[in-house]
C-alpha cells in the first residue's frame, strides 16, 4: 500500500471508532441523570458501596474503625448558564470513549497488525483481552478505591481551624477531577502491558526494573501517603499495594520475554 493509502486506511479506522464511542455517548446523554446520580456521583455518594464494604473489610480484620470513611456529601455548583447542560456533554464522551475502549483498541490492532512479522504476531495472542482488561481492572480501581479516598479527604480537609472556608466546588471541577482519577488509573494499570512490549523491542530489561525498585517504592508509598485521608499503615496499604504488585508483575513478565528473546538470539546464532 502506499503512504496514501495507509492515511486512507488509518482515517476509516477513526471514523468507526469514533462511531463507537458517539454511538454509546448518545446512550449515555438520553439517561444522563441516572448517570449522574448513581455513577458519577458515585464517590461522594454517603450510600456508595466503596464506604461500606471497605468498613465491613475493616472489622473482618478485626482493626476497628481504621479503613471507615466517614462519608462526605458535596454540594456542587455550576456558575455558568450552560454549564449543566455542556457538562452532560463532557460525560457522555468521557464515558463513550470508556465504554468503547476496547473497539478503539481493537481497531488500532487491525491497522498495526499488517506490519508485524509472523514471529511477532505469535506473542501478540489475546493482546486486546489482556490491554482491555488492566485497562477496565485500573479504572474499576480508581473509582472504587482511589476516587472515594480522594474526594472524602479533599472535601473535608481544611485550611483554617475555625473552619472560615467551605469547599464548593464546581461541577467541571468534579468531573475533571474523577476522569483523571479513572483514566490515570486505567492508564498506570497497563505496566504489565507496556513491561511486556518494551522488553519485547529492547528498550528496557528485567534487571533495569529490578535496579529502579526502590525508587518505585518510594514513589507509590508517596502517592499513597497522598492519597489516602488517615495517617495509618492499613490505609495507605490499600493503595500501596496494588500499584506495587502491578510493578513486581512487570518484572516477572520481562523476565520471561527476556529470557525468550536470548534464547531466540541464540539460536539464530547457532
Amino acid at each position: 500500500m502506499s503512504f496514501v493509502d495507509h492515511l486512507e486506511e488509518l482515517r476509516w479506522h477513526i471514523i468507526r471508532s469514533l462511531i463507537a464511542v458517539l454511538v454509546i455517548a448518545v446512550v449515555i446523554f438520553f439517561n444522563i441523570q441516572w448517570v449522574f446520580d448513581n455513577i458519577i456521583a458515585g464517590p461522594i455518594n454517603p450510600n456508595f458501596a466503596s464506604y461500606k464494604y471497605l468498613c465491613q473489610f475493616s472489622h473482618f480484620l478485626h482493626i476497628g474503625e481504621t479503613l471507615c470513611m466517614t462519608p462526605v456529601r458535596v454540594k456542587m455548583i455550576s456558575n455558568e448558564f450552560g454549564g449543566q447542560f455542556f457538562s452532560s456533554f463532557s460525560i457522555a464522551f468521557i464515558g463513550g470513549l470508556i465504554g468503547a475502549f476496547p473497539y478503539i483498541f481493537w481497531e488500532f490492532w487491525r491497522f498495526v497488525r499488517p506490519a508485524l512479522r509472523p514471529g511477532e504476531l505469535k506473542h501478540t495472542k489475546f493482546v486486546i483481552f489482556w490491554v482491555s482488561f488492566f485497562f477496565f481492572l485500573g479504572g474499576a480501581f480508581g473509582y472504587f478505591i482511589l476516587g472515594p479516598f480522594t474526594f472524602n479527604f479533599l472535601a473535608s480537609f481544611q485550611i483554617s481551624g475555625l473552619n472560615l472556608v467551605d469547599t464548593l466546588p464546581t461541577i467541571k471541577d468534579y468531573i475533571d477531577n474523577l476522569t483523571n482519577i479513572i483514566l490515570g488509573c486505567g492508564i498506570a494499570f497497563e505496566m504489565p502491558v507496556l513491561a511486556h512490549v518494551l522488553t519485547r523491542v529492547g528498550i528496557i530489561t528485567p534487571s533495569f526494573l529490578k535496579r529502579s525498585r526502590k525508587y518505585a517504592i518510594v514513589i507509590i508509598l508517596l502517592a499513597a501517603a497522598i492519597i489516602t485521608p488517615s495517617p495509618d499503615w492499613i490505609s495507605q496499604a490499600i493503595v500501596f499495594f496494588p500499584l506495587y504488585s502491578l510493578f513486581e508483575l512487570g518484572i516477572f513478565i520481562s523476565g520471561r520475554v527476556y529470557k525468550e528473546e536470548q534464547k531466540k538470539e541464540l539460536q539464530e546464532w547457532s
